[in-house]
């Protein structure tokens, strides 16, 4: 007989135990009784009540199923809305669903799965307007607070465009010598270690020597990141998406994320590794949003005693916002590509208060990182746009009408390298996570990548003879080795400096300074290689390594049309490795409109130039879409986010908000007993409670709607005793700052101590609970329901009959198709 299973409620945001009984029951699925696919929620009995036994009943957990006897009736299904009181289950063998939507249990799934699930939790986006929020409104509007709000808005937004540049100033100065001093002195040992006449040195020192320089810094990082931040792993940008669609992630806003993510963004550029700091820029940027706004510190434990009107999730999105679109603009000197990004990649809430905001963020970021780094190299005419600086090209570049079919063949090229990356990447990174769990494997992982990396381009500098004379390219380390005099090695300059700087030669380089062979073995080694290391535990971006690909191929797409039709004047091998980069970005990462305008910011490209990028990059990402998601939404779907795509899943249309609620519901009343508010708080996670009145007795889920409390705001009352016997001493000092104050880390119930003699004192919620929140009826359609949903950033939707009364609840993981 196939074991017994058990599943058992663990949704955090999700209100949907019986109300009264408040108890996680033991369900089983017995061999041949019923597929647990076809389960689904169900009313209990006919009327949707359950038989009541007490107020509060013990939370048990019993896990021993062989201990217990089978169930007489024979048939169990595992949704804890089709349990009854005594246990039983009654199954309507008429209601079969259409397919199987994640009910309250469903989407506690077992294993690795129901772990990664349970770590996030939903923002509450939605503002509460209970009574203390409309006193502060109106005492705004009688001291002209909100002028003064409004204008503080705008300071934030700026001080988080210049910090954001600040940083992104001061990691890319130390990038900057730290290379310096790095490809100095490999260059300096090749030179000194070249056998000539059978005389010198022994060209395997320097290859120690570069290992060394690599393997050491990379292990530093790696080391930072695994054992003391996690999260700063990557690009950031999945992770801040996630935030902004409305999903805590766990420290993804925190000073020590920041002081890892630099430190480690570092030493992983200076490591050579192959990816950039342009994507972690971002991250950086939503982090300073989120530090500034809040006006305090948790990480220190300081109360600076500012910006109190911002400490709430709808206000703190917005600045992380304008956070992330600081980050771009620092990234790639492209303040208008920074918004863009933030609206089409990031934001899924936004107006146009918040667009000139990101915009104003985005402007100030950038020129202040012009400023400081034009200051830095001594350039008085503040030609450094941004980290990601491609340089201008000479000359305009021109296209012809006949160009274009090939430039969406390149896109199509581009679409299919992108979703092959795409899925060799994914695979790559689900054998990490199964097979490298530990961490000392996780670090020693990064150092051999980077071991990796360095053999593959000494074996390349080494075999292959592609001598160029000096002067023809802007190499800033020309490597001799085997060359005459006066000429350097080709392969060593792709490889002797930073990967954006091998962008900015493959745009810029005059044509014939590479070969063919040198480009064809420099695209395959680095798209394999940017590949293994995209996912290794290393704070590192996407953007660079992508482009350099496409940018790579797309030279040499040029080489090898001219090869074969020589006579041909329109093939300027930069222009081509433009729209290689843009093709293969768009491939891997599925933009279109930002960054088309990012990457002709960032080149100073002319405008009549943006329809070929834009032909390349909407055919990638066709071509692209056709096969799989871009790599952030591929992670986000790897690590179980729980995230609203932009429009309802197809399964769900024709089906109403009966096909998808949970029930029963936990409800409190208007005016409840303190004793068993503290009981519901510590028998179940869910994070919302309707409030209801007019109910008879104890029988709470039969009470009228009239609104919903969140859990912080319990658990708030009760740490400060904020009861009807003592109205008196509070009611005058208690308003809306005090639940800001304990924002955004709300202490859990275990600070409440016992009730002892507070056992049956009454808390009144009508001033705390919001009065007003959005409610639909069982009938409303799924697809409107969603859209609702997702347009107001909610964390809870009550479903009500036609009397008002609870009926259900809705949550982001009811969207989510199993």
């Amino acid at each position: 007989m196939a074991d017994k299973k058990q599943l058992i409620q663990l949704d955090d945001d999700l209100s949907s135990d019986d109300d009264d009984d408040i108890k996680i029951r033991k369900l089983k699925v017995l061999e041949g009784t019923e597929d647990p696919s076809s389960s689904h929620r169900q009313p209990i009995g006919e009327t949707g009540n359950s038989q009541r036994t007490e107020d509060v009943l013990p939370l048990t957990l019993d896990t021993d199923f062989e201990s217990e006897a089978p169930p007489t009736n024979g048939t169990i299904g595992y949704d804890a809305g089709n349990i009854s009181a005594n246990g039983n289950a009654n199954r309507n063998a008429s209601s079969e669903p259409i397919f199987h939507v994640r009910s309250r249990t469903a989407a506690s799934l077992a294993g690795v799965l129901q772990q990664e699930q349970t770590q996030y939790e939903s923002l509450d986006y939605d503002v509460c307007e209970n009574k203390l929020f409309q006193d502060e409104q109106l005492s705004r509007l009688r001291d002209r607070f909100s002028l003064r709000t409004h204008f503080i808005r705008w300071i934030i937004f700026i001080l988080i465009g210049i910090i954001t540049a600040v940083i992104a100033c001061t990691i890319d100065i130390i990038i900057e010598e730290l290379s310096e001093l790095k490809y100095n002195f490999l260059k300096s040992s090749v030179d000194d270690n070249v056998t000539v006449n059978e005389s010198g040195g022994d060209l395997a020192l320097p290859y120690l020597w570069w290992l060394l320089l690599s393997a050491v810094p990379v292990s530093i990082g790696a080391g930072m990141v695994t054992y003391i931040e996690p999260i700063t792993a990557g690009s950031g940008i999945p992770q801040v998406k996630s935030y902004l669609n409305g999903v805590k992630i766990p420290r993804i806003v925190r000073i020590k994320t920041l002081a890892v993510k630099s430190i480690g963004v570092i030493t992983s550029v200076v490591g050579g590794l192959a990816g950039g700091k342009e994507g972690p820029m971002i991250h950086a940027g939503a982090v300073v949003a989120a530090g500034i706004s809040q006006g305090k510190s948790t990480t220190f434990v300081k109360d600076f005693h500012i910006f109190k009107a911002f400490r709430d999730d709808h206000e703190k999105r917005d600045f992380v916002l304008g956070g992330a679109a600081a980050g771009v603009s620092a990234a790639f000197g492209a303040p208008i590509g920074g918004m863009l990004f933030s609206l089409e990649e990031a934001a899924s809430f936004w107006n146009q208060n918040l667009i000139w905001r990101t915009l104003i963020a985005s402007i100030i970021s950038s020129f202040t990182l012009n400023i400081v780094l034009s200051a830095y190299h001594g350039v008085g005419d503040l030609t450094f746009t941004g980290l990601f600086n491609l340089g201008k090209f000479d000359h305009p570049l021109t296209f012809e009408y006949f160009e274009l079919p090939l430039f969406m063949l390149l896109g199509v090229m581009g679409g299919l390298m992108g979703a092959a990356w795409n899925f060799l990447n994914t695979q790559i990174n689900k054998f990490r996570k199964r097979f490298v769990p530990w961490r000392a494997g996780k670090v020693c992982e990064a150092v051999l990548v980077a071991i990796l990396g360095v053999t593959l381009a000494c074996i390349m500098i080494y075999y292959i003879n592609d001598c160029r004379p000096l002067g023809n390219d802007p190499t800033i380390h020309p490597v001799q080795l085997f060359c005459e005099d006066n000429e350097y090695n080709a392969v060593a300059a792709l490889w002797f400096q930073t990967p954006e700087a091998t962008v900015r030669a493959l745009f810029h380089d005059p044509p014939g300074s590479h070969k063919i062979l040198t480009l064809a073995v420099f695209t395959i080694i680095y798209y394999f290689l940017s590949c293994f290391t995209f996912g290794l535990n290393v704070s590192l971006g996407v953007f660079i390594p992508t482009a350099l690909v496409g940018a790579a191929w797309g030279r040499l797409v040029a080489m090898l049309l001219f090869y074969l039709f020589p006579e041909t004047e329109f093939l300027h091998p930069g222009k081509y490795a433009l729209i290689g980069a843009a093709a293969n970005l768009g491939g891997v990462l599925r933009m279109t409109i930002s960054l088309s305008v990012i990457l002709m910011e960032t080149t100073g490209v002319e405008t009549s130039f943006f329809f070929p990028l834009i032909i390349a990059l909407i055919s990638a990402k066709w071509v692209g879409d056709y096969f799989n998601d871009g790599i952030y939404d591929t992670i986000i779907e790897v690590n179980h986010v729980p995230m609203l795509p932009w429009e309802p899943l197809p399964q769900y249309m024709g089906l109403t908000a009966q096909a998808i609620l949970s029930k029963p519901v936990v409800c409190i009343k208007l005016r409840d007993r303190a004793h068993y508010i503290y009981e519901v708080l510590h028998k179940c996670n869910h994070n919302g409670f309707p409030v209801v009145d007019d109910v008879e007795g104890d029988r709470r889920s039969e009470g009228r709607v009239c609104g919903i409390i969140l859990r912080s705001q319990l658990i708030v009352i009760l740490l400060k005793s904020l009861y009807v016997e003592n109205q008196r001493f509070w009611q005058q000092e208690t308003t809306i700052q005090t639940f800001r104050d304990v924002y955004p880390r709300y202490p859990s119930i275990k600070s409440v101590s016992p009730l002892d003699r507070k056992y049956n004192y009454t808390v009144d919620l009508s001033m705390f609970m919001n009065p007003s929140p959005v409610r639909v009826n069982t009938y409303d359609s799924v697809p409107r329901i969603f859209n609702i949903f997702r347009a107001l950033g909610l964390r809870h939707l009550l479903v009500i009959n036609n009397e008002n009364r609870i009926e259900g609840i809705i949550t982001r993981r009811d969207f989510i198709y199993k």
